[in-house]
């Protein structure tokens, strides 16, 4: 028997055949120029704000400390966004997922959103900080103005010409989509339920670590075991999400009921720390970057509402079939040039012939 290819091999496959489509291409092409451009901006005016500081040592107040975290903030946070829609996107296409790939525009605007969100919070910041004299160069904000308008414009632009690319891919990929499938309009809507699931797992990652950064970095917990217990939620909240796509594949109920008790956890501690952000003995804290925490917590508790439901959904879907179609893609899917799920070659086994030779 022939050595089965591994899967870096079929994603290097898949990973050159988007470069060999038309739309696919294109489609990847503009996230990449996206993430870069913004990059870019997002840099230069944090070399703009540095660049224009004292010596930041001497000044040891809380509310200055906060405020000078804010731009790094914003930048790691960018650059953590575009890089993560590039992965989704290359993992998108490869897979034909074009469920994925709309999830990807609708997260584009979400960043143009938190891209509108810093121009405010920013401005704030540094008059804060201009009012305490930490500025040598007084300035910095006709400086970076420019550069952190330009940023939500670009991302409305391409978000445009991703919307009209992602049609093009639901037409190209119409027969492929009907091939991973099937016919059977039944298991058509238990599979499409399925990849909403993943899909939602995907985004529910990127916001709760997106807030938990700006809330460690800027607010930065009010004592050492908030603190160490927040930070300890990331790899946390990744062993759930894994754990719950595992449960999702595998129909292991146990677990769907578990992380369905984790995810309620989840939506009150949102909610809770949406409370907090507005509760007045606590607003100081969070005031540098209320708007935007307010932001990714309002999105994860729609996100995390979402995937509740769509886990109902998928459990009541246990025992029907679809089981064995996505194991039965998961071993066909080495054997090609794409890491797509494949329905259509879900056939039953085959009847040995009646006719014989003696």
């Amino acid at each position: 028997m022939a050595s089965t290819p591994s899967r870096i091999t079929v994603f290097r496959k898949g990973t050159i055949e988007i470069f060999k489509r038309r739309w696919p291409r294109w489609f990847f092409l503009a996230i990449i120029l996206q993430a870069i451009i913004c990059m870019v901006f997002e840099a230069y005016t944090f070399a703009l704000f540095q660049r224009g500081l004292k010596d930041t040592n001497d000044f040891k107040g809380d509310d200055v400390q906060s405020q000078l975290k804010t731009i790094p903030t914003f930048l790691g946070l960018f650059i953590l966004g575009f890089i993560y829609e590039v992965i989704l996107v290359w993992d998108a296409l490869i897979a034909k997922n074009t469920i994925q790939i709309i999830g990807v525009c609708v997260a584009n605007l979400a960043l143009l959103v938190y891209g509108a969100l810093q121009i405010d919070q920013i401005h704030e910041a540094i008059n804060i900080l201009k009012a305490q004299n930490v500025f040598r160069d007084k300035n910095v904000w006709p400086e970076t103005q420019a550069e952190l308008i330009a940023i939500p414009a670009i991302i409305g632009l391409i978000t445009l010409g991703l919307s009209f690319m992602a049609w093009k891919l639901y037409q190209e990929f119409a027969w492929d989509i009907l091939k991973q499938i099937g016919a059977d309009y039944r298991m058509k809507k238990r599979f499409l339920h399925y990849q909403i699931y993943i899909a939602l797992l995907k985004f529910d990652f990127f916001f709760f670590v997106g807030f938990t950064i700006q809330f460690l970095v800027v607010v930065g917990g009010r004592s050492a075991v908030e603190f160490g217990l927040t930070a300890a939620a990331i790899p946390v909240t990744i062993a759930i999400l894994l754990c719950a796509a595992w449960s999702t594949r595998r129909e292991w109920k146990t677990g769907m009921w578990i992380v369905g008790i984790l995810y309620l956890g989840g939506l009150t501690y949102f909610i809770y720390k949406l409370a907090r952000i507005y509760d007045p003995s606590q607003a100081a804290a969070y005031m540098p970057v209320r708007k935007s925490l307010t932001t990714f917590a309002v999105l994860t508790i729609v996100l995390i509402i979402l995937t509740i439901i769509n886990a109902l959904v998928c459990l009541f879907n246990f025992g029907h079939g679809l089981k064995q179609h996505l194991l039965k893609s998961s071993r066909q899917e080495i054997d090609k040039d794409q890491a797509s799920y494949s329905m259509h070659d879900v056939k039953q086994p085959q009847l040995p012939s009646r006719m014989t030779i003696d």
